[in-house]
């Protein structure tokens, strides 16, 4: 096999009207059955609510989900007949990527935690910028006219 691994994408949407706890409740569940089916999570985000591009079960939004994983395959076909018989999720897929695997991002509620444990952390963060100079000029009509005059 080549050194670069195969790897599963699964976008799935559930509905907007559920609530955020009730959202956490689908997103361990799906987790938890796909690691059940012999698929290893490489990553799952929460992508929040948005705005559909055509109605779907008359739901103008929807709460999307992204969830990167590995296995052999077989497991895809069990957690979308999971979704499909789900009565909250509205739409799902599930593509194959080839490359490298994906790494995980970490959330935003462990950043700021992290920022709330060490302030330290965002005085460095601002140290580490770099400074843009605001002297920089873009070329105007007087660089032009220079140009013109050195040129003759």
């Amino acid at each position: 096999m080549n050194d670069q691994q195969s790897y599963y994408e699964t976008m799935y949407i559930l509905r907007p009207d559920i609530a955020e706890d009730q959202v956490t409740n689908h997103i361990d569940k799906y987790n938890k059955l796909l690691e059940e089916f012999g698929g290893v999570i490489l990553d799952s985000q929460m992508r929040g609510k948005r705005r559909l591009a055509y109605q779907i079960a008359k739901h103008r939004e929807g709460i999307y989900v992204q969830l990167s994983h590995q296995g052999d395959g077989q497991h895809i076909f069990k957690i979308e007949k999971a979704m499909r018989l789900g009565e909250d999720v509205i739409r799902y897929m599930t593509v194959k990527q080839e490359g490298p695997l994906p790494t995980p991002r970490p959330s935003k509620n462990s950043i700021q935690t992290d920022d709330k444990k060490n302030p330290e952390t965002k005085a460095e963060s601002k140290e580490k910028q770099p400074v843009v100079n605001a002297d920089t000029s873009t070329p105007g009509k007087e660089d032009t006219e220079t140009k013109e005059n050195a040129e003759s």
